[in-house]
């Protein structure tokens, strides 16, 4: 299995000041990287930087929603700390605003966030990984957009949105670039701010999560896995038949 070194670059964890993000960088300074964490309030990425291994993180104050802040940014993050090896897409909001409560400008807020976010920060990150043919690209996902709860228009909307992305940069690039790597991950649900509060510890997850995300081998390019297991595309009636006949199961992977 091809996987990611310290020696390959800097990881970039976006939302990296509170929850999963904070968790993701923890685990990948401990892992021996180089963090860049990026998040819109200085105070709580510092607090980052005193939970990672020393001399290891970074922090970045950066609005994802900001296209031009964001080449700015990772322009300068690559001058200042080397090739960027990995992107982990994290950055959310979940308002809980019911459509009609809320103005079309709050919505398209949370989309620029959530949407513009990912789009930001990948263009800007496949900018330098596309020079080197070699990268990888994590997109922190849900299944909100399948079925959307109340008052979750806007999340669900901008994270089904993402998901798409996902597909469409793989069907650009994966061609022209076998070395660069793209998925999903949905980490389940947590305790954090925007998740539960019996939910999954974040530090759990984050295991989880950088273990896919260094693994920058073509097997897992446009897979999606849920936790520590990945999501098996579904079968169409002949797929399902032949497998049958054949004695076939196919089994998905765990992380």
């Amino acid at each position: 299995m091809n996987v990611l070194t310290p020696s390959d670059g800097i990881a970039i964890v976006t939302g990296a000041g509170t929850g999963l993000g904070r968790a993701l960088a923890v685990e990948l300074t401990q892992r021996g990287f180089t963090v860049i964490g990026t998040g819109r309030r200085t105070e709580t990425l510092e607090e980052t930087k005193r939970l990672c291994e020393k001399g290891r993180f970074h922090s970045e104050p950066l609005d994802v929603s900001d296209a031009r802040a964001v080449a700015g940014c990772f322009a300068e993050m690559r001058k200042n700390h080397g090739p960027i090896a990995l992107l982990i897409n994290n950055a959310a909001v979940y308002p809980r605003e019911d459509f009609l409560a809320a103005s079309a400008e709050r919505f398209m807020d949370t989309v620029k966030i959530n949407l513009g976010g990912v789009v930001n920060c990948s263009h800007a990150a496949l900018t330098d990984m596309a020079e080197r043919g070699r990268g990888r690209i994590l997109n922190v996902a849900t299944f909100a957009d399948l079925n959307p709860l109340p008052t979750a228009g806007a999340y669900s909307v901008s994270k089904g949105a993402a998901r798409i992305l996902t597909r469409s940069l793989i069907a650009d690039l994966s061609d022209r670039f076998p070395g660069i790597v793209i998925s999903d991950w949905m980490p389940g649900m947590l305790q954090t701010g925007m998740g539960i509060p019996d939910g999954l510890d974040p530090s759990v997850s984050a295991k989880w999560g950088v273990s896919l995300a260094l693994m920058c081998d073509q097997s897992v390019n446009g897979v999606t896995f849920e936790m520590d297991c990945e999501v098996l595309p579904p079968r169409g009636l002949k797929g399902r038949i032949k497998d049958l006949l054949l004695l076939r199961r196919q089994k998905p992977r765990r992380l």
